[in-house]
């Protein structure tokens, strides 16, 4: 019996990437904030994209601190939301039409999130990683940071709890 060909490399990452652009394009508030990911392998980095709506003190200026609470706790949900989904993305049990389209996927829930202010965030882009601390059945604890032109200067960090989405019940 022969072994299936794998899928060309190119097809494996359109089909990662258009999962991941139905993941985070479903949220308006993730559109209106100008927040992307950068896909590397399985590991993503969130984006915020630099616009003058995002500035909160224009003395400074700087950007809003609901912005930068805002992007750690996106950071996390589209993590854990990944990580969740990439076993199903990389077999074809889902696509990104599925993500758009069906009820039963769904985000984890936030339980807490605390954010640590280091530094005022600048008017330019700034970078998020989560790392998922732990991700059970019911349960997942994540921490977060941000950073703009050096990743060794975070100008924000975050932890979160989240209740994780459960599977829904076969209807029958």
């Amino acid at each position: 019996m022969a072994r299936k060909r794998p899928e060309p490399v190119q097809v494996v990452k359109q089909r990662r990437d258009a999962a991941l652009n139905a993941l985070v394009e479903g949220v308006p508030y993730i559109r209106f904030l100008g927040i992307n990911f950068d896909r590397r392998g399985d590991e993503l980095t969130g984006v915020l994209n630099f616009d003058e709506k995002l500035i909160g003190n224009p003395l400074l200026p700087a950007l809003h601190g609901g912005v930068t609470a805002a992007f750690l706790e996106v950071t996390a949900v589209i993590t854990l939301s990944w990580e969740k989904m990439f076993p199903k993305i990389e077999s074809g049990e889902i696509d990104a039409d599925d993500i758009l389209s069906d009820d039963s996927i769904r985000f984890p829930k936030t339980i807490d999130f605390t954010v640590d202010y280091l530094r005022s965030g600048l008017p330019r882009d700034a970078y998020a990683r989560a790392f998922i601390n732990r991700s059970g059945r019911r349960y997942a604890s994540v921490r977060v940071e941000a950073w703009q032109d050096n990743h060794a200067r975070l100008f924000a960090q975050g932890t979160g709890h989240f209740l994780m989405p459960q599977n829904p019940e076969p209807k029958g």
